[in-house]
């Protein structure tokens, strides 16, 4: 699966039942790219509400994998609207928006950007 090797490739040492709760993980990158840390979040879109907490992180400058299968499971018309939300605002702030297998999109701010 295309987030196992995201999150082995993040915390190389340490097994995934050891690494912390945290809300998100920060991640150096180079430093002559930006600010030298991104910080990475896992989410959940469970109802179209989900979507503004969603946004205000993204708009933070975060980088969001979200997993959609359970607004999936029970409205597939909610999340077609969820998903256009995200869409509209994430691409307005020069951010990417791209699917991943069929119940996970990543949000990019501007500054992250998602090799395809």
């Amino acid at each position: 699966m295309v987030l196992d090797r995201i999150k082995r490739s993040i915390v190389r040492d340490m097994s995934f039942e050891d690494m912390p709760t945290e809300e998100y993980v920060e991640v150096g990158v180079d430093e002559s790219r930006g600010s030298g840390k991104i910080g990475i979040s896992i989410e959940r879109l469970s109802e179209f509400a989900d979507a503004d907490r969603i946004l205000k992180e993204v708009r933070d400058g975060t980088l969001v994998f979200l997993r959609i299968k359970e607004l999936k499971e029970k409205d597939i018309g909610e999340l077609k609207r969820a998903v256009e939300k995200l869409k509209r605002t994430v691409l307005a702030q020069n951010g990417e928006i791209v699917g991943v297998e069929q119940d996970w999109l990543i949000l990019a701010p501007e500054h992250a950007k998602v090799k395809k």
